[in-house]
């Protein structure tokens, strides 16, 4: 699902690669996490992931696309089978939570049926049926969350991107946002998730990927957090 060959990324006046040399193979149905201190080059990975930027060298294939032959108006049909989830949720304000969801369906024309349908569907798989006519500011943070992770499966993605998840969340919201994410996976979707937190990595022993200053220092099937002091 996910292939970097070789890949470089030097950003414009900068005397340093920001990713050097990496190389990653993230097959269909994994659950992998990316961990790393800030600065080692996760951030450009996302943006690489969602063809946002390119490599300065190497190769990006993602879900079936090779990034260097991608036009640019086929862009757009490559990032509805990336779903994306952010630390800051990014939900629309003004829109109530049924809204955010049907949004996502709405971008890519979905049929308003199958919206009727599939929203609902979405809600009541991250425990939210009943918030529907909610706006954001009268949810929580994990609520606020679980509606983005809706939003970022209702469309059926191959790949789910989660872009430190818990970054905002307390522990017990936190756990709750990885097992909704295990679920994810186990019916299929490729997980990939950006994270700080330790104590998940540590416990959850999924396959982790550490970089260090652009680098991948470590690539374990079952591994934990490296600490880099």
């Amino acid at each position: 699902m996910i292939e970097m060959n070789n890949v470089k990324v030097k950003y414009p006046g900068s005397k340093t690669y920001a990713l050097s040399d990496v190389n990653i193979n993230i097959e269909k149905g994994e659950f992998v996490f990316i961990v790393g201190a800030s600065g080692s080059g996760k951030t450009t990975l996302i943006k690489l992931l969602l063809k946002e930027m390119d490599p300065t060298e190497g190769k990006v294939h993602v879900a079936g696309f090779d990034y260097a032959k991608l036009k640019r108006r086929n862009i757009p049909k490559v990032r509805r089978r990336i779903g994306v989830v952010f630390q800051n949720f990014r939900l629309l304000k003004d829109r109530t939570v049924y809204e955010n969801v049907a949004f996502a369906q709405r971008v890519v024309e979905t049929p308003g049926r199958y919206i009727r349908r599939q929203v609902p569907a979405m809600l009541t798989l991250v425990g939210l049926a009943d918030k529907y006519k909610s706006y954001p500011k009268q949810l929580s943070g994990g609520e606020q969350q679980r509606v983005a992770l809706a939003r970022a499966l209702v469309n059926k993605p191959e790949i789910l991107l989660a872009d430190e998840p818990t970054g905002n969340l307390d522990p017990k919201n936190s756990w709750e946002i990885m097992r909704l994410l295990e679920d994810v996976n186990k019916k299929g979707t490729t997980v990939v998730v950006v994270t700080h937190n330790k104590e998940i990595v540590n416990m959850m022993q999924k396959r982790v990927i550490t970089l260090k200053k652009g680098e991948i220092i470590s690539d374990e099937k079952k591994g934990g957090y490296i600490d880099e002091d």
